[in-house]
């Protein structure tokens, strides 16, 4: 059987999370069955990790960090000619899905985010247009989550167009002791009584990170034995430290910075956190620690409640809510029967629903329903 010819297309020239979705796709497709390409603006971080995988990049022009660009229209719809294109997969390329279109492939797009839709999307007649120009550049729309597939039909998109496919990524190995230790000590947990609670989120205000050191003060106010790290760069960084040092939490709040082997903070993480309250839609995060038996307390905002179930691997609190996530987490440190349960609901919630290979199946059979379609 010929090959179908597949191209993915990411306008991001750093790793967040639709690329690393996009990843796992790569990693974990059935290539006796599809012959993918992928195309990357100049530069892009995310090329060494695709070439190495053996896929071929192509780089376009003009479309770095853009949904539209009309400049790149062109050329990309050339690459979709030349390679006789069957299907286009874009992770935020408006510019790449009119392209396809105009080249005769199917068109598929993924929405990675869930965030609050401006007033002049959800009511007429801006709900009308959104809607219309969707619907009309797209065959098939993958929602990584219930929430995303909402913010998308607010907007006028048809929910017929909709597939939700939840994300996916590959498991984690839990540490050794030695692993484990030495681990710790990087990250400057010197005593074995400290638990360690991280947060893992770009540093931007709408992520929560606020909240989660005003937990932390209530929490070690209250005696608990804790260090809090809190991972990743961004804008509000200045901001957050300079909180927690006035809080005098300096050795207790720890900042990492951008962290590239970000498992293996995770293989020292007792409990994780996501206070987001702007955008979230799946965190790739709490899916890796899910899969190490890591329960999480998050936020009642966006794709959390569908990745954390209250009760069961977490918590989930309501949102901009210090109190209501220093309760969740003094809940799962101060009662371990609760905790070893929790962790192995975890795993077991991870290994049925968030694998890589679960979501690139479902991705596949979407795939394969437009294609067959004609």
């Amino acid at each position: 059987m010929e090959k179908r010819k597949i191209i993915e297309v990411s306008s991001d020239t750093n790793i967040g999370g639709a690329g690393k979705c996009l990843i796992a796709l790569l990693k974990n497709f059935d290539y006796g069955k599809y012959e993918i390409k992928v195309i990357l603006p100049p530069d892009s971080l995310l090329k060494p990790e695709i070439t190495a995988l053996g896929i071929e990049v192509i780089e376009v022009d003009g479309i770095a960090e853009k949904s539209l660009s009309l400049g790149s229209i062109r050329a990309l719809r050339d690459v979709f000619k030349k390679e006789k294109t069957g299907l286009v997969h874009t992770h935020g390329s408006m510019s790449a899905r009119i392209a396809a279109r105009q080249a005769g492939a199917k068109v598929v797009y993924t929405r990675h985010s869930v965030f609050p839709q401006p007033k002049k999307l959800t009511t007429q007649p801006g709900k009308a247009v959104n809607g219309f120009i969707n619907n009309h550049y797209a065959d098939g729309i993958i929602a990584v989550a219930e929430a995303a597939k909402d913010n998308l039909t607010e907007t006028g998109v048809d929910p017929k167009l909709i597939r939700v496919i939840l994300n996916g990524v590959k498991g984690l190995s839990p540490a050794d002791a030695d692993e484990r230790q030495q681990n710790r000590l990087r990250f400057g947990i010197t005593s074995d009584d400290d638990k360690v609670i991280s947060i893992v989120a770009r540093l931007e205000d709408i992520k929560g990170h606020e909240y989660f050191i005003d937990a932390a003060d209530i929490l070690l106010k209250n005696g608990i034995k804790a260090k809090f790290l809190i991972a990743g760069t961004g804008s509000y960084e200045p901001k957050l430290r300079e909180k927690a040092k006035n809080m005098g939490l300096d050795g207790k709040v720890i900042f990492t910075g951008f962290i590239k082997d970000i498992e293996n903070l995770m293989k020292i993480t007792d409990i994780q956190v996501n206070a987001s309250y702007g955008t979230e839609a799946t965190s790739l995060a709490l899916l890796e620690g899910m899969s190490i038996g890591i329960p999480a307390v998050v936020s009642d905002f966006g794709g959390n409640p569908g990745v954390i179930k209250n009760g069961e691997n977490g918590f989930v609190v309501p949102k901009q809510n210090a109190e209501a996530l220093a309760t969740g987490i003094n809940r799962l440190l101060t009662d371990e029967k609760l905790y070893r349960k929790m962790s192995e609901k975890a795993i077991d919630i991870f290994n049925t629903t968030f694998t890589a290979e679960a979501m690139t199946r479902s991705t596949e059979a979407l795939y394969d329903e437009l294609l067959e379609r004609g």
